[in-house]
């Protein structure tokens, strides 16, 4: 497939063009222009990129790209090496990111809602038009810990549990993948016992314990590995292409 019919396919699927990003979405570095084999991960570090190497990848298809807003401009060390080796093996480079965050079916909050049995998903505000964040219910209430045993065994990572004073009972949860951990304020707000995201801060802990609410860091990697393999999943039975998933392990 043309790399541009594929990125046209791509931005529709996840409807890229409607979402405002921190940095570009679809085609950032531009190679060969037939795509025969594809290989996704969570970040195009160099790592990754050795691998598509190794593999003779035309594609690497990542939730975390680059060209991040207000980072350094220049391509120099890290970045640099990482560009060359792209340019030098005639390797495109896609990104998508909040729109694969947002995507209600293969998206990485729509699938932490599937692998936690997280059922009657919807936005935790119901005003807001693009959701990041989501809140629904587990199947049967359940003690703080037990559901950290159940984080630790879907995202094969074991959380970081904070729980309130009270230690009370899971009925209701909300969560954002990733670096979201000031939205605790947000879902204690909306009422539910319990928040989850990839990543926490030094405050977190203080928001958790005053506001009387559960918080889980279950790893901003561990909780966006799943979209990109899930949209490699789409390609290949949607248009019967050759995607490879390949989990670069990342302990935050």
């Amino acid at each position: 497939m043309n790399v541009f019919e594929l990125e046209k396919i791509l931005n529709n699927k996840l409807q890229a063009d409607r979402i405002k990003d921190y940095a570009p979405n679809g085609l950032q570095i531009e190679g060969k222009h037939e795509i025969k084999k594809i290989i996704t991960g969570v970040t195009a570090s160099q790592r990754l990129i050795d691998a598509a190497i190794a593999k003779k990848a035309d594609l690497i298809l990542v939730h975390h790209g680059y060209f991040w807003r207000n980072e350094d401009m220049r391509i120099i060390n890290m970045k640099y090496r990482r560009i060359a080796s792209l340019i030098k093996n005639d390797i495109n480079l896609m990104g998508y990111h909040l729109p694969l965050d947002m995507d209600p079916e293969i998206g990485n909050n729509a699938k932490i809602a599937e692998l936690l049995n997280i059922l009657d998903v919807e936005p935790l505000d119901p005003m807001d038009t693009q959701p990041l964040i989501f809140k629904g219910n587990l199947k049967q209430p359940m003690k703080g810990e037990v559901f950290a045993e159940i984080i630790e065994h879907r995202f094969n990572r074991k959380p970081l549990h904070i729980a309130p004073e009270s230690d009370k009972l899971i009925s209701t949860i909300a969560w954002c993948s990733g670096g979201a951990q000031d939205y605790i304020d947000k879902a204690a707000e909306f009422g539910v016992d319990a928040y989850l995201s990839g990543e926490i801060s030094e405050r977190t802990t203080h928001s958790a314990r005053e506001l009387d609410i559960h918080y889980y860091a279950a790893g901003h990697h561990a909780t966006e590995r799943y979209g990109i393999e899930a949209l490699g999943e789409w390609l290949k039975q949607e248009y019967q292409l050759d995607v490879e998933f390949i989990d670069c392990d990342n302990p935050v």
